[in-house]
């Protein structure tokens, strides 16, 4: 996957745990735990919205491009 989610890096520096967002954005916790791993495919642009919104923070910070992941797919 080149696009990588850090999450519970952004959930840390709120103070703020999976269970509470799920709670405020009405999402699942295991919607949100997929999402937190890595392993979600796609997100809706208003769960993200939601997300960003309790969290007072922009997409960018929550998704990021890792060009370093498909340099080593490249090598391959």
């Amino acid at each position: 996957m080149s696009i990588s989610v850090k999450l519970d890096r952004v959930l840390l520096d709120h103070g703020m745990s999976l269970t509470e967002l799920s709670e405020r954005v009405g999402v699942t916790i295991a919607n949100l735990s997929i999402l937190k791993t890595g392993k979600a495919k796609a997100i809706r642009f208003s769960t993200l919205e939601a997300i960003c919104r309790e969290l007072n923070c922009q997409p960018g910070d929550i998704l990021f491009f890792d060009d370093e992941e498909l340099a080593v797919e490249a090598a391959e």
